[in-house]
């Protein structure tokens, strides 16, 4: 009974003390569990150690340093450059002290250390961690809508970020490495028009995170804004499975990766964010509509000839500590190292700034799954402490199948491909 009340007391000790970060602001704690990296603007591979640099060598073999394309990277303002750009206050509030540390962790990951300069320091460290690697393609860069109701009117209370456009655009026209990605909720009155808009400016991508903004893809209201999308050979790149970075609780079966067969029967190309490898779903094909894991979903509708050419998924997520091992099978990550035909259907996303989240990206666990070998995680470790966004990429090339060490993943899963061009 005593190492029982020992053991409650400690976890009551540990959540005083991730309160305590709650009210603290971007505190040492918080920096520990997100971004507590050594990255240094300007740091040369020099300064790791030979095993390091032959890790990144490697990781390199096959590739086309030109062609790189990360298809998922996300920016967060704050509105002290883009004044339209906001996070929900809830995050800034002391009366929701676990959505207050979460933010905290995410502005720890990010390198934000002066909220008053929140949006410079993001775009800043973004560019400094891409620059920083000697050879390193480009990155898209995704804007966020805000949440809609079905009738069109916004939906601040359920909306908690909001990245403009306009925003986005501005701050990919200041870096060669960087592509804008729009956001327009289809509900929204002038969704069409702004849908075409932003077409005419060159925009190819469409993101979508469903189970935040309130959007059922498979809605006969938005056919209009899928035959848009097609006129303008546009692809939509729509976050599936359950979502956990940002609140959704009341819409997690907007996840659904079932619901992308609408705009897929309309001609859209569609890229599945993280494969939709968390969580469940009901299955909408099956009598009684049972709950399913959103992976095998995913794999129903991956399976299904007629997308062929249109259907797509990206690897944004997949090596986080809780999409390994998953139960019950299919294991995601597994799963897609075993079958190579599916990766010629697979792009690579980092999901920035996930990767700078040490209790997010855990090398232990890929380790214990047989991803990696102890010697992999050392250096991996290391190459996280110089430079995550770089770690992310070399994980990716480095992990293979616990069973067969052979199977990795694909050099052509990492550039871009021709029927997915991100920007016209």
């Amino acid at each position: 009974m005593k190492g029982l009340r020992n053991a409650k007391n400690r976890r009551i000790v540990l959540l005083l003390e991730l309160l305590i970060v709650c009210y603290s602001g971007v505190s040492c704690v918080s920096r520990c569990i997100g971004g507590a990296h050594d990255f240094k603007a300007g740091s040369k591979y020099q300064t790791l150690t030979p095993g390091a640099r032959d890790l990144i060598d490697a990781a390199y073999s096959g590739i086309d340093p030109n062609k790189l394309l990360d298809y998922h990277v996300h920016v967060v303002a704050l509105g002290t450059t883009c004044k339209e750009c906001y996070i929900h206050p809830d995050f800034y509030s002391t009366l929701h002290p676990i959505k207050r540390m979460r933010f905290n962790v995410y502005a720890s990951a990010a390198g934000i250390t002066d909220f008053k300069r929140a949006d410079e320091q993001y775009v800043g460290r973004l560019n400094d961690l891409i620059n920083g690697m000697e050879q390193h393609g480009r990155f898209t860069i995704l804007a966020f809508d805000r949440a809609h109701n079905a009738d069109g009117t916004q939906n601040d209370a359920q909306t908690d970020f909001y990245l403009t456009n306009e925003y986005i655009f501005d701050v990919a026209s200041k870096s060669k490495s960087l592509v804008p990605a729009i956001s327009v909720h289809p509900a929204r009155k002038d969704a069409v028009a702004e849908l075409e808009r932003w077409a005419k400016k060159g925009a190819r991508v469409v993101k979508w995170l469903p189970n935040a903004m309130g959007i059922q893809a498979d809605n006969k209201a938005y056919r209009d804004f899928y035959l848009m999308m097609k006129k303008y050979d546009m692809i939509l790149l729509s976050h599936a499975g359950e979502e956990r970075a940002v609140d959704a609780d009341e819409y997690q079966e907007l996840g659904n990766p079932l619901y992308l067969r609408y705009p897929l029967e309309l001609g859209v190309k569609v890229i599945v964010a993280h494969c939709a490898s968390l969580g469940k779903a009901r299955d909408i094909d099956a009598p009684g509509q049972p709950l399913v894991s959103n992976f095998e979903l995913f794999l129903r509708l991956f399976g299904e000839k007629k997308y062929e050419g249109r259907l797509f998924a990206d690897l944004s997520a997949m090596t986080q500590f809780n999409r390994l091992g998953a139960s019950p099978e299919p294991e995601p990550l597994k799963y897609i190292l075993g079958h190579p035909e599916i990766q010629n259907r697979l792009v690579n996303g980092s999901d920035y700034p996930l990767p700078a989240i040490n209790i997010v990206i855990r090398t232990k666990s890929l380790l214990k799954y047989g991803f990696i070998n102890e010697e992999e995680r050392t250096l991996l470790n290391e190459i996280y402490k110089f430079n995550p966004l770089l770690f992310d990429f070399v994980l990716k090339r480095t992990i293979k199948h616990p069973e067969n060490p052979s199977l990795k993943l694909a050099p052509q899963v990492f550039l871009e491909r021709k029927e997915l061009k991100p920007f016209r």
